[in-house]
């Protein structure tokens, strides 16, 4: 699918500066909407919106259908009224460990006075093909202290019937606040989305390959995964040794049954792209090379160095999305260890591809050079996984990383020359690059915008904790800064 010439913005609404220490779908969300439009920007890319678990990761979620109840907005009368606002111990950091259990306790303050109406049961019957699992999955962790479903009463657990029938009535109010509170959330999410459309702003989702396997979608669907009879792991996901890692990414995610999956043609994917689809104008497709193959590693090792490769399902899964929901306008993410198997099932079903700029001055000869791109490609200068352009600039290559000393220095000297910079203004040298070349899509980590440094990086893979924190103020970005945006926008067709 051909992507109009746009540039846009990579931000995560939970780094918004919204009142009680983490972003969310408030005015904040709708003025930098505003802002976007102000600075010539026409994408607002996101990262999954779904409710996050271990280490606060938007790629480790309870539902890969439900929304993250910590991006509700809770009106600042409520706020008041119930007294559980909490300010952020720094305006530039998100501290997960105090903001959640107060945004928890406001949230059930706030929802206990919101009617289980005629309007949330339609929204329900409308959901029902994830949200009673869901709100059912979420009140029994809620009753098992937050312990992985692996560990709850074996009825819970194996999902027997008359086990699950008496939890259910038991669990009762529980499950119905889960149900007000994915209809708040999906309410909040559209109002979001319109102001979009209004200013001509596309909104772009992020549908990671895996689910957590602490999810409700693992729970209810077992039988899509590879799990033991007891649903601990039979095997994990993960990826070799690369640019990010020396032993390579161990992610801990159940691989999928794909035998299983194609018996009903691949229903459970069609209903995820579905619930996708219906809420961005477009996703980016995570780690698609998994779906030509991916990367096996047993389920004790400690690393991913052991792993192999293992045959996915290839176009199948492709042609049955195709024929359910009809040209998809997905962006694969084909970064990491790319043969010319994954090129060939992306180009049949002509979804752009990615380059990564900060990956271009390694080799004269990258594939990520900006002469070299084709226009149906997304450009950025840098990814959620990547450092800011200003860190990986000043970065050494020490530590876990496969960049040596000297071959950083060798790589900074080639991108001097490339860009023609002395690396003074590097994150401006990247964005000027990005926005320049052939590529119909550019989009900017809203850091290098900014011009921030390691400290403010989204993502770091490995690192267990301290991700996911960064924030702005809207002090940073005085409107010198959005005209100079805009012009380089503008100056180059976009």
């Amino acid at each position: 699918m051909q992507f109009p010439r746009a540039a846009g913005i990579l931000l995560h609404p939970t780094s918004l500066p919204s009142p009680g220490g983490i972003g969310d779908m408030g005015p904040d969300a709708f003025r930098f909407v505003r802002w976007l439009a102000d600075a010539g920007m026409k994408i607002w890319q996101v990262l999954p919106l779904g409710p996050t678990g271990y280490g606060d990761s938007p790629y480790q979620c309870f539902s890969a259908f439900a929304g993250n109840p910590l991006l509700i907005h809770v009106p600042e009368q409520a706020r008041a009224h119930f007294g559980h606002d909490t300010e952020p111990n720094s305006a530039h950091v998100c501290d997960f460990g105090t903001v959640i259990p107060a945004k928890r306790a406001l949230l059930d303050a706030w929802l206990g006075t919101i009617p289980f109406d005629e309007a949330v049961r339609r929204f329900v019957r409308e959901q029902e093909s994830w949200l009673p699992d869901y709100a059912l999955f979420m009140a029994l962790k809620q009753a098992h202290d937050g312990a992985s479903w692996t560990a709850w009463e074996r009825g819970a657990a194996q999902r027997d019937p008359e086990a699950l029938r008496t939890w259910r009535e038991k669990l009762r109010p529980g499950i119905e606040r889960c149900y007000k509170e994915q209809y708040v959330f999906a309410g909040q999410f559209q109002a979001l989305r319109n102001a979009c459309a209004a200013q001509n702003i596309q909104l772009m989702g992020d549908v990671p390959i895996y689910v957590a396997h602490d999810s409700a979608d693992v729970w209810a669907n077992r039988a899509l995964f590879k799990l033991h009879d007891d649903g601990t792991l039979v095997v994990q996901a993960g990826v070799p040794p690369d640019y990010f890692s020396k032993t390579g990414q161990l992610w801990g995610n159940p691989l999928y049954d794909w035998d299983a999956m194609s018996h009903d043609g691949y229903r459970w994917w069609i209903e995820r792209m579905r619930a996708s689809l219906a809420m961005f104008d477009a996703v980016r497709l995570d780690h698609f090379r998994g779906f030509e193959a991916f990367w096996e590693v047993p389920a004790d090792d400690t690393t991913a160095e052991n792993g192999r490769w293992v045959q996915g399902p290839g176009a199948a899964l492709f042609t049955a999305l195709t024929a359910a929901l009809g040209p998809m306008p997905i962006v694969a993410e084909n970064l990491g260890l790319i043969t010319p198997e994954v090129e060939a099932l992306r180009a049949q079903f002509e979804y752009p591809g990615m380059a990564i700029l900060q990956f271009a001055f390694s080799d004269p000869a990258s594939e990520f050079s900006p002469h070299r791109y084709l226009r149906e490609l997304v450009v950025y200068t840098g990814t959620h996984d990547n450092d800011t352009t200003v860190g990986w600039w000043n970065s050494s290559g020490a530590g876990d990383s496969t960049r040596d000393p000297e071959a950083v220095e060798q790589e900074k000297a080639f991108a001097r020359q490339y860009l023609n910079t002395d690396g003074g203004d590097i994150h401006w040298a990247l964005m000027r690059a990005a926005l320049a070349s052939v590529a119909n899509t550019a989009l900017v980590p809203l850091q290098d915008v900014l011009g921030l440094g390691s400290d403010t990086r989204m993502n770091l893979p490995g690192r267990q904790s301290g991700n996911w924190g960064f924030r702005f103020s809207w002090d940073q970005l005085p409107a010198a800064l959005t005209a100079r945006m805009r012009e380089l926008a503008e100056t180059y067709g976009r």
